[in-house]
């Protein structure tokens, strides 16, 4: 069975890049198409695994880079989101 490319995502970071935003959860999750408790499981760890288009979406609101919200580097099979979405 094939799985889907996940991105292991730092809560701690994502806390930290969401308060400096000014954001509440409720707003990030608003903006990410995602839910409020989604983003509480992401923050405190309890979810740590993020699909590929959640996670673009969640870098974009935040204007954060993968070094920022990654716990881990990128494994060389691991698709890479296109260029410009990367900054």
């Amino acid at each position: 069975m094939h799985q889907p490319p996940t991105f292991e995502v730092d809560g701690d970071a994502i806390r930290e890049e969401r308060m400096q935003a000014g954001m509440t959860r409720e707003e990030l999750a608003r903006q990410v198409g995602i839910s409020r408790r989604y983003v509480c499981h992401l923050e405190n760890g309890t979810r740590r695994h993020m699909t590929p288009a959640p996670y673009i979406a969640l870098r974009t609101v935040l204007n954060a880079t993968d070094e920022r919200l990654r716990r881990t580097p990128p494994r060389p099979t691991e698709d890479q989101p296109p260029p410009h979405e990367r900054e």
